[in-house]
């Protein structure tokens, strides 16, 4: 990997942990009546089990460096895309490809990650309440365009 690749790599990763993190807390804490904390030990239990809800600060860390590991995944997989196929390429070179992109790739991330993934490592199948549909939506400004938008404005050296 070159190092402009690894640069909007870095920058990809970092955005979507950043914006997505604090997406999800405003809607924990303001929303949900929770806390961060709980938050991220809810990430951390889907690798850890139930005992992460009671892990304190060790466990939300935990959770939080999933998270980010989870932006730096999707990230990467966003930035092979476009290194491989034309057509996406292309469409960065407009706004409106730009949140198309982002329009369709964030609520991706979230079927992908809501009904392959956490059902696998929690064992049980997805429930498709208000929270459901309130991150497919948020996954759209909050995952797919932090990602597509750090794309784009490295796809000069792509």
């Amino acid at each position: 990997m070159r190092s402009v690749d690894l640069r909007v790599l870095v920058r990809a990763g970092l955005l979507t942990g950043l914006v997505d993190g604090l997406f999800s807390s405003v809607l924990a804490v303001f929303f949900y009546g929770s806390t961060a904390t709980r938050l991220f030990q809810g990430v951390a239990g889907t690798l850890l089990g139930p005992d992460a809800m009671t892990g304190g600060m060790r466990t939300a860390a935990i959770g939080l460096l999933m998270h980010f590991g989870v932006a730096f995944a999707w990230s990467s997989v966003f930035l092979l895309l476009v290194m491989r196929a034309g057509t996406v390429r292309r469409a960065l070179t407009t706004r409106s490809g730009i949140v198309g992109l982002a329009a369709v790739y964030g609520p991706l991330v979230w079927l992908f990650m809501s009904m392959v993934v956490i059902p696998v490592m929690v064992r049980r199948p997805p429930a498709f309440n208000v929270r459901w549909w309130v991150q497919l939506i948020g996954h759209f400004p909050f995952v797919g365009l932090p990602i597509v938008a750090s794309c784009a404005r490295g796809r000069r050296h792509l």
